[in-house]
């Protein structure tokens, strides 16, 4: 879905975004990442939505898109999941509700040129960009997030309160995890171009004034339970510990609901035997932060290039990695939505720079390692020549 003069084959560049308004990056990192709520009026001067109010709400129709209706009546809530008929949302009544589509930067240029002004944040941190349209009175309810988030106002106004108070006990037997009490310490209207920063942890409350888009930049921070399953499931699939259990000097149990201590301590040594390292570590957390989401596929091209023809439309047409894809380094590494990816010596510079700016100029020049990989990955769909249209 691509509107109006955006961005024609999707080139925008992450590398060198700044903190958005008239704040240094490097005093905002200091004095409010993950410290303390910033208001910034302005922050987007002559802010354009990426979508349109009606194309957000096509977007809520399609099966592609996650996406969710919240909607508040008294002290009830309700909530369904999309996608949605375009005739369900028009029946919906003029107060009172909100259409929560996630990643917005996967379906639109613009969306995706929105989130890299954020790349002063590393990708490995990056979720994705929501955008929330709401009719006048439509809100998700009080509530707090366990990441951070950038809160962009596009057409329309939004009233929100921020609370740092330390009562987080939701309102039982909702599909939302709503804050049963909420008092609210500070308050804005914002209108567009307006940007609001929460840390994590911060309790918030926004209502729509009016017919409104708001746009939320979030940044994903796994919880440790989550990175220490995780693992366990990585070290799982890659465990080789030969041998097997056995007793052949068994004798007759008196007590057979006991576990034997044999076994016990079979199971013991055999626990010991599991060893992993730092390189395990940083494989893990590679294919961990680079995995994309579970309803994420790639669209092959129609026709496959051949690989000299490849190549020479590379280097006078640029590549684009696709909005879906996620491309990460470290320490020599990279890995690619989840998959470790071997390269070395120039072919590693070139995925550097892609993988910092998502996009190349030109591949003019590019060795030989590197232009068969892009090749492999144009032909499955992750990347994309300049000027080519992506799915």
């Amino acid at each position: 879905m691509r509107r109006k003069g955006g961005p024609a084959d999707g080139r925008w560049h992450s590398q060198g975004a700044r903190f958005p308004g008239p704040m240094a990056t490097g005093r905002f990192l200091r004095e409010h990442w993950q410290k303390r709520p910033l208001l910034v009026r302005g922050a987007f001067p002559a802010f354009v939505d990426p979508l349109s109010a009606r194309e957000v709400l096509d977007l809520a129709c399609s099966p592609d898109a996650e996406s969710r209706v919240v909607r508040r009546a008294g002290r009830h809530w309700d909530v369904r999941h999309g996608p949605f008929s375009r005739a369900e949302l028009a029946r919906r009544p003029g107060r009172n509700w909100t259409v929560l589509v996630q990643d917005t930067n996967h379906f639109s240029d613009r969306a995706a040129a929105l989130l890299a002004r954020f790349a002063f944040v590393p990708h490995a941190r990056v979720d994705d960009l929501m955008v929330s349209y709401a009719v006048p009175g439509g809100t998700v309810g009080p509530h707090v997030d366990s990441y951070d988030v950038f809160l962009i106002q596009g057409m329309g106004r939004r009233r929100w309160q921020v609370s740092r108070q330390s009562d987080l006990a939701f309102v039982p037997g909702l599909d939302l995890r709503i804050l049963a009490r909420f008092e609210p310490e500070e308050e804005w209207v914002l209108e567009p171009g307006d940007m609001l920063y929460l840390p994590p942890g911060v309790a918030h409350h926004g209502v729509a004034e009016t017919q409104c888009l708001t746009w939320s930049v979030g940044f994903r921070a796994p919880s440790d339970a989550e990175l220490g399953a995780g693992f366990l499931d990585y070290l799982g699939e890659r465990m080789d510990l030969a041998g097997r259990y056995a007793d052949p000097g068994l004798r007759q149990s008196r007590s057979p609901g006991r576990i034997p201590p044999a076994l016990v301590a079979h199971v013991a040594r055999t626990l010991d035997r599991i060893r992993w390292g730092r390189g395990d570590a940083l494989e893990f957390a590679g294919r961990f932060l680079s995995e994309p989401k579970a309803h994420v596929y790639f669209t092959p091209p129609a026709r496959r290039l051949p690989r000299a023809r490849f190549e020479a439309a590379a280097a006078r047409r640029g590549l684009v990695l696709d909005r879906r894809a996620r491309l990460l380094y470290a320490r020599g590494s990279f890995f690619l939505n989840g998959e470790a990816v071997a390269a070395r010596g120039a072919c590693a510079a070139w995925l550097r720079r892609l993988a910092d700016s998502r996009t190349l100029a030109s591949m003019a020049g590019a060795p030989s390692s590197f232009v068969d990989l892009a090749h492999v990955w144009h032909a499955r769909g992750l990347l994309h020549l300049g000027e080519e249209k992506q799915a």
